[in-house]
């Protein structure tokens, strides 16, 4: 059975930092996709980062130079460092994964809260 189970959320005042971790089981997603996303509440889910299985990075515009994604495929993790946090990153955070070598996200994470006071 397949899970990805995220880490790392929590409370962080404007400005400052967090690691999420995303520990995959079930599979090896060396091949896959892996990515970040997250819904605010009262708002749709939304891509935030991913890392594709030869390692190239993509972000979405509002956390481009602030976020950084990696992954460790000895450790079948994810990661995303979040700096420069902003009230407006607040969220669930989720994490995904692709099938081997596709860009649809096939396997989906419970989701870790950030909450970015002012």
């Amino acid at each position: 059975q397949v899970q990805l189970v995220e880490s790392g959320g929590g409370l962080v005042q404007a400005g400052g930092s967090l690691r999420l971790s995303c520990a995959a089981s079930g599979r090896t997603f060396s091949n896959s996709a892996m990515g970040w996303f997250r819904q605010a509440p009262g708002k749709e889910r939304e891509f935030v980062a991913q890392i594709s299985w030869t390692s190239n990075t993509y972000y979405a515009d509002s956390v481009r130079g602030r976020f950084t994604i990696s992954r460790d495929n000895a450790k079948n993790t994810v990661y995303l460092q979040m700096n420069s946090l902003k009230p407006e990153d607040t969220a669930v955070y989720y994490c995904a994964a692709t099938a081997d070598t596709v860009w649809s996200y096939t396997y989906w994470g419970q989701g870790t809260q950030v909450t970015v006071s002012s």
